[in-house]
């Protein structure tokens, strides 16, 4: 299974997502693409297999991969401290791939009905939703 993982700022989710499912899954293979370097650094120290930055980078991993993961902002234009270009929401949400949100609210954008799980408890549920699916 193809999996990317999009993180922008310092990559602190998308870290912990992929060494997570490394740990459950090693066999899975993990692109990171980060907004800026710093991000994509820190998601290739967790593990993944392949990293890029900026947003080319999310365009064409959200050609090649079978399940995006990020946290919810990848699909809002100018989110996560407007490091999310129009373009790469418009590849993401217009993506064949299966779409793992995680639901963080900061950015001006507040996800009602949800708990405020920890980041912790939201990676544990991003693991187990990988493992459900089937490709």
């Amino acid at each position: 299974m193809r999996i990317l993982v999009i993180d922008s700022q310092g990559g602190g989710i998308g870290k912990q997502v992929i060494a997570a499912i490394k740990k459950n899954n090693p066999d899975h293979e993990i692109t990171a693409v980060g907004t800026n370097s710093a991000a994509t650094a820190n998601m290739l120290k967790a593990g993944a297999d392949h990293g890029a930055t900026g947003e080319n980078a999310v365009v064409v991993g959200c050609r090649n991969n079978d399940i995006i993961v990020g946290p919810i902002g990848i699909v809002i234009a100018d989110a996560l401290y407007g490091e999310v270009t129009p373009k790469m929401a418009q590849a993401v949400g217009q993506s064949s791939a299966k779409r793992i949100l995680i639901p963080i609210n900061h950015c001006d954008n507040t996800i009602v009905g949800v708990s405020d799980y920890s980041i912790g408890k939201l990676v544990d549920e991003v693991v187990a939703s990988i493992n459900d699916i089937k490709l």
